[in-house]
């Protein structure tokens, strides 16, 4: 099983903790964190593109000249997709573009990013990560105790208020719980800071 440095909020330490060798220790599979991330990504799509088919263009309700004796080619509407201004052919319509990876594909790409994280030392455990009120400074005199100054992700078991608030002005910063955890912000923050009951909670959860 992985042992890594149990922390104290104030960088001292406070001895070792051995995480579940299934969720921390596992050989990463790059290629599902591929398909992880390209799953998240395409599901943050909005879909919202449109364009007007020549059915929706407005005008060309009358025939622009008559079918014969012009010598020009019949034209039916000055709204059909050859005309400048007409409709758009194939276009694109509003769509989803969200779609889900099977669940042991999505656990497995868990597994594999919180698995670089430990193999990448990027891993720093805290016995508990407590605010008692909304104070963004209590969030950066905890990250330059632990020497972080890289874009953090901070883990906690149950939701808490206060420290979501702490963070919230820090644009390297975002907190989450173990339930909200995704490959996406694992792999987008380059450090990662788990309290020791969140990191027991997700070897429990996601074996």
């Amino acid at each position: 099983m992985p042992k890594v440095a149990l922390f104290k909020q104030d960088g001292s330490n406070a001895g070792d903790i051995e995480l579940n060798d299934s969720v921390f220790g596992i050989e990463p599979n790059t290629h599902v964190l591929h398909e992880a991330v390209v799953m998240q990504r395409a599901s943050m799509r909005q879909g919202t593109h449109a364009v007007k088919n020549r059915s929706e263009v407005r005008g060309g309700g009358r025939k622009p000249w008559r079918q014969k004796g012009t010598g020009r080619a019949r034209q039916g509407s000055i709204r059909s997709p050859q005309w400048v201004g007409g409709g758009t052919v194939f276009g694109p319509t509003p769509r989803s573009y969200s779609y889900k990876l099977p669940k042991k594909v999505r656990r497995l790409a868990l597994k594999s990013a919180l698995s670089s994280k430990v193999k990448e030392e990027s891993l720093f455990v805290l016995d508990s990560i407590a605010i008692d009120a909304p104070k963004t400074k209590e969030v950066i005199k905890m990250l330059n105790a632990l020497k972080v100054d890289t874009k953090a992700l901070i883990v906690l078991a149950e939701k808490d208020e206060a420290v979501i608030r702490s963070a919230n002005n820090l644009q390297s910063v975002k907190v989450l719980t173990v339930e909200e955890m995704n490959v996406l912000d694992l792999l987008s923050h380059d450090t990662l800071i788990i309290s020791k009951d969140a990191a027991e909670k997700a070897g429990e959860v996601l074996v």
